[in-house]
């Protein structure tokens, strides 16, 4: 098969939808695949095993009477997690797959009325004082020991205002943000894989004075950038290491020693044209052992007011080494087997390969010229964005301008490096419509089983009913079980889905709670009140009043709160606790209080607080958002303001 044919394969993706393709306009098939087909019926007639051979994906199983690749019968359950950003949304979405199901959203760092995540004293404590009301949230990625998932927590950044947030797997709820000093626009995040989670790596994208308080606001040559290191348990920064030129993505080895991430913008630039001058750009090795010790011995500087230990990493440091890289690097991954990581074009039709072990090499002196680390760069296509894997040695690449998907051979890319006549790409395989991010099932650790990817599309122009300028995002999934990748469903998706994980279930299996732990640090300084206050959480319904500040303590139990009404004066500040006594799971209620802005969700065995001003004089009534019991409706009481 030519590999225009491997091109168009895959291409007639939805039944009736219309398609794009590179030879045959819109009709989905080559004009030479479609005559062949036609031929074909000439001589066998218009019969189903036509028909079979004609719709690729579902469609193909459809017509053969028999379930996709992506069907997943009600009452079973999906084998992967899908771990998904939600981009300017600020939020992690949690689905299954094959299904492309939406299972849960978790906030992070947005208001959510539905949970009360902004509104609840819990959440407040998670967010800080004076939260800005958005993010835009990237790269969710998992936890680690051995360079296997270990299932404890999900890492995620915030582009928007250069913050890290933690989530807790158990709960799937955020229980740690933090604010990055010394950068701006938190972008690349990935976790230190060996010998466990450990640091979480985070790149800076823009780079900005240092200190950024005003000055030198017009001489870009002192503008920088950092790396930054943090310590996932403590969610303290360890250290960070200054650059030169502007961070991109980033990802770790699976010995512990290092990290990379690309960087563009070797022109110092701060304007588009600046940006693409030159033909290379650089990724950026960090040595981590290195780094630590000139931090341990004090080689180190602060700025501002921050005490962060920073150390320089710039051109001429022994603690980075800058490979010189094709044309504004963007994706950065590394291969399951910890051999090599990847570094994606973006501006030139290729990856960069690079070998983990030739840069032990050249920290150890063995090899003199950066470029001396690179193995391969296999020409791929236009656009390169990032690469995933099958842990059978084969490379999937996004190619945005091309809007397809290469699956190249990585062996066999090597071969050609050296000078050998050998054909790396093994097919191409047309998405809808310039792909990004792209991920394979556990493709970010040694467990890579090369079942299915996911291709995070940008457009999604005509696959999908009319909603208004603004159009859904489309996520693809591709089975990559064989040797061909075949496209199985299109998944509309609410923008901008930025990057996915996918996770085996038995990862979380026996760690996800189905109800709370009473002695859950996440409500632990809510529980320690009710103690200072005489309350028994799971039995007790009062009030307390000190002055002009009012505690409302109360169970909720299907159908009914532990208080009918509750009465307190225009301009108390009222504090109303609620703890759900109710021992089934999936038993959740809800506390919302009319016109005061208040709502908040409170699952089985779990304590949830807000405070407010009563501040409207009247009857305001409280009610259950979560359908209960069939007498929900009437699971009610009275808040009485006196004026």
């Amino acid at each position: 098969m030519s590999e225009q044919d491997d091109r168009i394969e895959g291409a007639a993706r939805t039944e009736g939808a219309p398609q794009d393709d590179a030879e045959g306009g819109r009709c989905g098939l080559s004009r030479r695949k479609f005559l062949g087909v036609g031929a074909a019926a000439g001589l066998a007639g218009a019969g189903s095993g036509l028909l079979g051979a004609m719709l690729p994906g579902a469609a193909n199983a459809r017509a053969r009477g028999r379930a996709p690749e992506d069907y997943v019968a009600p009452g079973q359950l999906d084998e992967y997690y899908g771990i998904w950003s939600g981009g300017q949304s600020g939020e992690v979405r949690i689905l299954g797959l094959p299904s492309m199901r939406e299972l849960m959203r978790v906030p992070v760092f947005q208001p959510d009325f539905t949970i009360g995540w902004g509104i609840t004293n819990e959440s407040k404590r998670v967010l800080g004082p004076n939260f800005p009301m958005g993010g835009d949230l990237h790269h969710p990625h998992v936890s680690q020991t051995d360079g296997r998932y270990d299932g404890r927590y999900i890492f995620v950044n915030d582009k928007a205002n250069t913050r890290v947030a933690r989530i807790r797997c158990d709960i799937m709820r955020t229980d740690r943000i933090i604010e990055i000093p010394n950068a701006q626009a938190i972008h690349g995040l990935r976790v230190q894989r060996v010998p466990r989670t450990g640091y979480v790596f985070c790149n800076a994208e823009f780079r900005v004075p240092h200190p950024n308080d005003g000055r030198d606001l017009d001489d870009p040559k002192k503008y920088f950038t950092v790396f930054t290191a943090i310590d996932g348990d403590t969610m303290k920064i360890a250290w960070q290491v200054l650059v030169d030129g502007n961070l991109d993505n980033t990802d770790a080895d699976y010995s512990g020693k290092y990290a990379a991430a690309t960087c563009y913008n070797s022109e110092d630039a701060v304007t588009l044209a600046g940006f693409m001058r030159n033909e290379r750009d650089w990724t950026v090795i960090f040595n981590i052992p290195r780094i630590e010790k000139a931090v341990k011995e004090g080689r180190y500087r602060t700025i501002g007011e921050s005490k962060v230990p920073v150390v320089d990493g710039r051109h001429g440091s022994d603690l980075t080494l800058y490979v010189p890289t094709p044309k504004s690097p963007h994706g950065c991954n590394a291969t399951p087997d910890g051999k090599y990581v990847i570094a994606n074009g973006k501006l030139s039709p290729t990856c960069t390969v690079i070998s983990w072990e030739k840069v032990d090499q050249y920290f150890a002196g063995k090899l003199k010229h950066p470029r001396d680390v690179v193995v391969a760069e296999p020409e791929l296509g236009l656009g390169p964005l990032h690469t995933a894997y099958d842990g059978r040695g084969n490379a999937y690449t996004t190619l945005f301008i091309d809007s397809q998907v290469v699956k190249w051979n990585i062996n066999d890319a090597i071969r050609a490096f050296r000078g050998e006549k050998v054909n790396y790409i093994r097919q191409k395989l047309d998405v809808n419509f310039q792909p990004g991010h792209n991920h394979s099932s556990m493709g970010e650790t040694r467990d890579a089983d090369g079942k299915w990817l996911v291709s995070l599309n940008k457009f999604s122009k005509d696959r999908f009913l009319h909603v208004g300028p603004l159009h859904p995002d489309n996520d693809q999934l591709i089975d990559i079980s064989g040797e061909r990748m075949k496209l199985v469903a299109d998944a509309p998706v609410y923008c901008e889905p930025h990057d996915c994980v996918i996770i085996h279930r038995r990862v979380f299996d026996g760690k996800v709670r189905r109800i709370w732990d009473r002695k859950d640090p996440f409500f632990a300084e809510t529980v320690a009140q009710a103690k200072r206050d005489g309350i028994v959480l799971e039995r007790d319904s009062k009030v307390i009043r000190d002055g002009r500040k009012v505690r409302v303590y109360m169970t909720s139990a299907a159908p009914l709160y532990g208080l009918k009404e509750f009465k307190v004066r225009k301009g108390d500040e009222v504090t109303v606790t609620v703890t759900n006594i109710d021992k089934i799971e999936d038993l959740s209620h809800g506390f919302c209080l009319a016109n005061y802005g208040v709502n908040m969700e409170i699952s089985p065995h779990e304590t949830s607080s807000v405070t407010f001003v009563a501040d409207k004089p009247g009857v305001h009534w409280y009610y259950c958002t979560f359908f209960c019991h069939a007498l929900h409706l009437e699971m009610r009481g009275r808040m009485l303001v006196e004026a």
